[in-house]
């Protein structure tokens, strides 16, 4: 297996002890995964996109992180994925949406 270029994952709302905290999910996260894998996909963009348990910074979600950038983007929407997809395509970060430095 050759990796991809990128890994992005979506913060699943889910805790070690397997409850949800469904801030993420209430908020739309569910449906960024395929929309992220179309997205790459029509961009041509090499990533594998999965979600992730809780990541711990509820107040500021849906979060989407995007590795090996380190990219931790917060409030995401459909709208924002669209901005986010686009500057990834030239390896960029869409700064305003950047919960982490």
């Amino acid at each position: 297996m050759q990796k991809p270029d990128y890994m992005i994952m979506v913060c699943n709302s889910y805790r070690v002890a397997g409850d949800a905290q469904g801030f993420c999910n209430k908020q739309g996260a569910t449906s960024f995964v395929q929309m992220i894998s179309e997205g790459c996909g029509d961009r041509g963009i090499d990533a594998l996109v999965t979600t992730t348990a809780c990541l711990s910074v509820c107040s500021q979600g849906p979060i989407v992180v995007i590795q090996p950038n380190n990219y931790w983007y917060g409030g995401v929407t459909e709208d924002r994925l669209e901005e986010i997809l686009d500057a990834l395509e030239n390896d960029e970060a869409v700064e305003e949406y950047l919960i982490a430095k």
